[in-house]
């Protein structure tokens, strides 16, 4: 039983990384940055300041330092705030640059 075109999480996560101060205002508004790095509340607990919650903007990295959750790239970083599996975190970013998640 074929399965379908393969999703390119690759390239979606590079065109991510792009974008990667856009996407963190959108998806993290109440943070700000701080050399190369996002710095923000984790909305996925009770995080009442900025600080243990941050994302390197330059390479996707990211990481809660106070729960020891972390992630590779910014589609893994969609997957966690949201609550997605990983095929619907890079369809959805593919989605919003408007790429191709199959090419």
């Amino acid at each position: 039983m074929p399965l379908g075109p393969s999703i390119n999480f690759g390239r979606i996560a590079k065109a991510a990384q792009l974008h990667s101060d856009s996407l963190c205002r959108r998806w993290l508004p109440d943070g700000y940055q701080e050399g190369k790095e996002w710095v923000a509340r984790n909305p996925r607990r009770a995080d009442h300041r900025p600080g243990s919650f941050k994302v390197n903007l330059s390479t996707g990295r990211w990481g809660d330092f106070a729960t020891g959750n972390k992630g590779g790239d910014l589609v893994a970083l969609a997957a966690y705030l949201f609550d997605l599996s990983q095929k619907e975190a890079a369809l959805r970013i593919a989605d919003m640059l408007r790429i191709d998640p199959y090419v």
